[in-house]
């Protein structure tokens, strides 16, 4: 498989090195996590003189007898070299049985430079200060972005890249398949068998395939408001016997999974957090093309659900702001930075135009908003407020 250097990723890692935390990458399965800590192997192999690296992938039959947490201290310690940097690179950590034990204890000993990554299920963003006693530095790690997209296929149209981004999305492993179908029966098979599958296995689920039919819901209602409640009376009108607890714990299984993740709303003009209805946007649109199929492909939907991850992927804290009745689609912080952000596929229309424009016009703040959408044009402003074409936007940070 091709690969290309995700720069943002691995400096996070590079920037680390030697820091007392345990590095941790976290992300939805086949998103690259594996490929960052054989890249990052690589740099300590060619930047840091008479670096010790033990690298250990659970995904290899031959670390099997390691699968205990006592006999992965002994060969972790017995490959120790004094008066070197010792680097430990461990891959799908979850696999060996009480792996944090061994963590913990080769951390406290202040001789090793540690990065793990685990299955998604197994090592959630908040299990890890309670598995690890010592402080933990997590990298998150996303699908592909547009800009990985272009980079990968040599790609110079960005409009029209951004036209086949929308259709075969970020989950690079489909890259090999020639056929569409093909593409969506792998992009299908990594939520079926590896995202469902271990949400299954951590929380013994006894009722698969009510997982699989809130997931599909909540696909084919990506940008819509939702709650377990109102899942669980669509769902109670099919003839399913739940009830709205169950749905909430499921609803935050599939989002520790990294399968999901969920923007709560925020009252702009009264300050504060609402808790009743949240949205809910996959962590690679194609998820819902393999699920769902591609007959009602929603563009807008899916152009909201790609800039919703990429403001992710830059370190954003997300809401969906609410105005006097009206929603923006976006609230985006970053410490003292703050983003107002409408989303559409097309405002060529007027009434459309007024649509997107005029919530963030009553806004009564100085901070920065703006339009994105398919505009296929170089960036204006109307009253203050920038349009941008989404794959401007995508490429240009």
């Amino acid at each position: 498989m091709k690969l290309i250097e995700r720069s943002s990723y691995l400096n996070k890692m590079i920037n680390v090195i030697g820091t007392p935390d345990i590095k941790v990458l976290t992300g939805v399965r086949r998103s690259g996590k594996s490929k960052l800590l054989e890249a990052f192997k690589s740099y300590v192999q060619n930047n840091i003189p008479h670096a010790n690296i033990i690298h250990i992938n659970f995904n290899l039959s031959k670390f099997d007898a390691l699968k205990e947490y006592k006999t992965l201290n002994a060969y972790i310690e017995d490959a120790y070299v004094d008066g070197t940097n010792n680097f430990i690179l461990i891959d799908e950590i979850q696999m060996c049985h009480n792996f944090e034990l061994c963590i913990n204890n080769l951390h406290a000993t202040e001789m090793y430079d540690i990065y793990i990554t685990g299955s998604n299920a197994f090592l959630l963003s908040s299990d890890l200060a309670t598995l690890f006693t010592g402080r933990t530095f997590e990298i998150k790690v996303y699908p592909f972005s547009f800009a990985e997209y272009v980079q990968y296929f040599e790609l110079t149209d960005r409009y029209a890249a951004f036209d086949r981004y929308m259709l075969e999305g970020g989950m690079s492993g489909s890259y090999l398949y020639r056929e569409p179908e093909d593409r969506f029966d792998y992009i299908e098979n990594v939520f079926d068998t590896l995202i469902l599958r271990d949400i299954r296995q951590k929380y013994k689920i006894k009722n698969p395939a009510l997982m699989d039919r809130i997931a599909q819901f909540l696909m084919d209602n990506v940008s819509n408001l939702t709650s377990a409640r109102s899942i669980t009376d669509t769902l109670t009108l099919n003839k399913d016997k739940i009830n709205h607890k169950t749905v909430g714990n499921y609803l935050a299984y599939l989002c520790n999974a990294f399968a999901f993740y969920k923007f709560r709303r925020y009252d702009i003009k009264g300050k504060k957090y609402l808790t009743t209805n949240d949205k809910y946007y996959l962590s690679d649109h194609t998820f819902r093309y393999a699920k769902l199929g591609t007959k009602n492909m929603d563009s807008g939907r899916v152009i909201e659900n790609i800039v919703a991850m990429e403001l992710l992927r830059r370190g954003y804290e997300v809401y969906v702001g609410v105005l006097y009745k009206k929603e923006i689609d976006f609230v985006a912080l970053k410490r003292s930075e703050k983003i107002y952000i409408q989303v559409s596929d097309n405002i060529a229309l007027p009434e459309t135009f007024r649509r997107e424009v005029d919530p963030l016009l009553k806004i009564n703040d100085a901070y920065p908003n703006m339009v994105i959408a398919r505009t296929r044009n170089l960036e204006y402003q109307y009253e203050g407020v920038r349009i941008v074409d989404v794959a401007d936007w995508l490429l240009n940070k």
